[in-house]
């Protein structure tokens, strides 16, 4: 499977916009023959807990652009938006096949309270598993990355990749590249990270998306740039990395499970 991930700045708080730049890299990746091309979190308006714009459903705009641009280029598109919910939106990401139908969706599960994103968004309460194009996905966002047992639940679940749409700060790139670096390691998948870049009036983002292999090792990576990045899902690296390190046949489920049982008694 050909992954593209997308690198550029929203046009801030202007989907429209937005949409109309993001189709240039639709195009592209259409034409390089990709299977899936993934934005960046909220991509369409920037991230910003604390914004009360353009939160909509999904049959709002911003998905509907997104069908639109997969039906006229017969691409599957990872999408991420401001999803109406009740109490509180979520931060919602979307997967339309090249045919614009739904095929996946996830709602960030951990909240960054260091910015505020816990008292303005509910968190998703569950982790999301598909098939696309013969491949095996998930997907996780931005901060979902430093919580480890999301990523053992997907290792578990035998993905092939796991996609990770971002607004990661250019304060914290060390952090972003350790991270995908050791997850993908951890779960013995493909790791792409998908990130924005430019200064918003919430942050500066460096861009920095990457590809990592289950080795660990980083197969692919932009700078600061606006840019698309390529990254092949290739089956023999998958089961040579899990034939040579048979992780998930050591693992001691069964202890985890008493370990955390014992902990919840001594709380």
């Amino acid at each position: 499977m050909l992954i593209h991930a997308v690198q550029m700045a929203a046009v801030w708080e202007d989907p429209e916009k937005t949409l109309k730049k993001a189709e240039y890299w639709v195009k592209e990746a259409s034409r390089q023959a990709g299977d899936m091309v993934c934005f960046a979190e909220q991509f369409a308006t920037g991230w910003d807990p604390s914004s009360h714009r353009h939160i909509q459903g999904r049959d709002g705009p911003i998905v509907c652009g997104l069908r639109a641009l997969a039906i006229e280029y017969g691409i599957a598109i990872l999408g991420s938006f401001r999803e109406s919910h009740d109490p509180l939106p979520r931060n919602t990401c979307i997967v339309l096949d090249s045919q614009g139908m739904e095929r996946a969706s996830y709602a960030k599960c951990h909240l960054l309270s260091l910015g505020g994103e816990d008292r303005c968004y509910s968190p998703g309460e569950s982790a999301t598993v598909f098939d696309l194009s013969g491949t095996r996905l998930a997907i996780a966002i931005c901060y979902d990355l430093r919580f480890g047992s999301l990523f053992q639940y997907y290792a578990a679940s035998n993905v092939d990749a796991v996609l990770v749409p971002a607004a990661w700060p250019a304060s914290r790139m060390k952090h972003w590249e350790l991270f995908i670096q050791a997850r993908a390691l951890e779960a013995q998948a493909f790791v792409v990270g998908i990130n924005t870049t430019g200064t918003t009036p919430v942050d500066t983002y460096c861009g920095g998306s990457m590809a990592a292999r289950p080795s660990g090792d980083i197969a692919c990576r932009l700078e600061d740039e606006e840019g698309l990045l390529e990254t092949r899902i290739d089956r023999d690296i998958l089961e040579d990395a899990r034939t040579s390190m048979p992780v998930s046949r050591d693992r001691r489920p069964a202890l985890y499970r008493h370990l955390m049982q014992e902990e919840e008694k001594n709380r």
